[in-house]
């Protein structure tokens, strides 16, 4: 509202709220921060679970960060900015998304201390910016470089990205399943490694225990046969992938058909009948013995299919017909009349068990298969779930590594490095900017402590000892958290791949100075609700500061 020769000038509507300058700074900053207090915890080795429960009373139990920003309903616009961070970092690099979302919240920690020395945001900003590109050229200078077909170092990649997750009892069996898939997986292009994630299959059933796991060279299918006189165990599978109903074509309009006798009702079901019969000549005369319909299969052709001996199975999901066809060398025909001998797959063996409880269908011993499905078992379906986002973590490190084929310390040993180094980097650029930069290097420290505060150590004594140590002894050294003290990550084999940390800086700076940037806040009135009460900033931003707008009884 303004005033204009006495009369008042309403500019926003009534009920809209705004918060300008300094408040808005300092709400953004603190929802932020927020945010990153919520999933510091879990960092590290030692660090420790949330147990989040929807509003259906779905309960998951996980320290995954991108999981739990995911699961959070956040309201407050700052802290969903913070959930961008989690997820960019899981997109890109796959690990490290509770690295970069405390980093993030640190760094506007930082910032806010030379905002309430009346430093412009525009320079902090300028010296963030400056900050975080030097610190890539530092990265690509102490990285690494590893044989990308080492699978000793692939090993120790996955391990350290399951060590502190739920499958870590388990390390060793799910580092060697991660390796392994990702390494049958791959493709060389210009001498240059590419690996799809999205064809290795993650099936999971409870039941058995978590040792149970196991990876099959090949499709697992979460379908059964369709009729039961036919084959379990196919032995020498030629499979067949079909795009195509095996069924009797519906008209497209509504036609009627005047049957005037009995004989032409015969005549019609005898032509149907024999429509379908052929389609099943057809498929056998190729000489397939397994069939996998992406849509329906008439009970005609499953009694002519079953008589054949030949395995069926229908409703095969588009991405398994892919995998399949993946894995087996098929390629996925949508006219059964143009199937040849040369479309069908090949399998040593296609069978169906019972897992759990339930049927489903093996297709294992594929020549040199593209796609591979990784089985988890486990004894709750809590327990499962955590070992599947634990191995997604390591089969993306092991492609990292793959693809880059650089690799970094780890233990918060590259953090120390970056805030030694860019501490002597504000020195030479002098002025303004250098207390941005130097806050910078300083808000990186806060993973070693972070990594020190959950496994429960001394934090102020531990990280003048490391530092002291890894500026006589190198850059190797981090924090071993099971020792408590300073130790060589590399020769521990403590190592992850040199693309986590690069991310992890490049997203929590760019979330930092995006946040920085902002110093006015407009909001809309939001919407009355059924016989409730409108008005009031989206996320709660109005009242106690703006921590109303994270809702965290979920």
């Amino acid at each position: 509202m303004a005033q204009l020769s006495g009369q008042p000038v309403v500019i926003l509507p009534e009920g809209t709220q705004r918060y300008v300058g300094r408040d808005a700074q300092r709400l953004n900053i603190l929802a932020a921060r927020i945010i990153a207090e919520t999933v510091r915890t879990t960092l590290g080795p030692k660090g420790m679970d949330k147990m989040l429960v929807d509003s259906l009373g779905d309960v998951v139990v996980t320290n995954d960060g991108a999981t739990i920003l995911d699961r959070i309903d956040l309201q407050h616009p700052a802290a969903k900015m913070m959930v961008e961070v989690a997820k960019t970092q899981d997109k890109e690099a796959g690990d490290g998304t509770t690295t970069a979302v405390v980093i993030a919240g640190e760094l506007l920690r930082k910032a806010e201390e030379l905002l309430d020395q009346n430093i412009h945001p525009s320079i902090i900003v300028k010296g963030y910016t400056m900050a975080a590109e030097k610190a890539q050229e530092i990265l690509d200078e102490i990285a690494i470089k590893v044989d990308p077909e080492d699978d000793e170092t692939l090993m120790k990649i996955a391990m350290t990205s399951i060590t502190g997750k739920n499958a870590e009892s388990h390390k060793e069996l799910f580092a060697r399943l991660a390796v392994e898939a990702v390494k049958q997986v791959a493709e060389k292009k210009d001498g240059k490694y590419i690996v799809d994630i999205d064809n290795i299959k993650i099936e999971k059933k409870a039941g058995e225990s978590v040792e149970e796991s196991e990876l099959i060279r090949g499709v697992v299918i979460d379908k059964e046969r369709v009729h039961p006189r036919m084959p379990s165990r196919v032995e020498g599978a030629k499979i067949a992938l079909i795009n195509e109903a095996l069924e009797v074509k519906k008209t497209e309009t509504d036609a009627k058909i005047n049957i005037t006798s009995p004989d032409q009702l015969m005549s019609f079901l005898e032509q149907e009948e024999k429509m379908l019969k052929d389609m099943v000549d057809k498929i056998a005369e190729t000489g397939a013995n397994v069939v996998f319909a992406q849509k329906g299969i008439d009970d005609l052709a499953q009694h002519y299919l079953a008589k054949k001996g030949i395995l069926a199975v229908r409703r095969v999901k588009k991405s398994d017909m892919e995998k399949l066809a993946k894995a087996t060398g098929a390629k996925i025909v949508t006219n059964v009349k143009d199937l040849t001998p040369e479309d069908l797959g090949e399998a040593e063996l296609v069978e169906e068990r019972k897992i759990a409880g339930e049927s489903m269908i093996f297709v294992e011993g594929c020549k040199n298969p593209k796609a591979v499905t990784i089985l988890i078992r486990g004894g709750t379906e809590h327990v499962i779930d955590e070992v599947e986002r634990a191995l997604e973590d390591a089969l993306k490190v092991v492609k990292d590594v793959m693809e880059d084929g650089a690799v970094l310390p780890a233990g918060g040993a590259p953090e120390i490095e970056l805030s030694i180094r860019l501490d002597e980097y504000a020195k030479q650029v002098g002025g303004k900017e250098a207390l941005a930069i130097e806050n910078f290097a300083e808000a990186l420290k806060i993973i070693p402590k972070t990594l020190a505060e959950n496994a429960g150590l001394d934090t102020v004594d531990v990280l003048v000892k490391v530092i002291s140590e890894h500026k006589n002894k190198g850059v190797g050294i981090g924090i071993d958290v099971f020792a408590g003290e300073p130790a060589d990550m590399l020769e521990r084999g403590i190592i992850a791949p040199a693309r986590v940390t690069k991310q992890a800086i490049k997203s929590a700076s760019e979330a930092a100075i995006m946040i920085l940037r902002i110093d006015d806040v407009i909001a809309a009135k939001a919407s009355k609700p059924e016989g409730g009460q409108g008005g009031g900033m989206p996320g709660g931003m109005g009242g106690m500061g703006g921590m109303g707008g994270m809702d965290m009884g979920m």
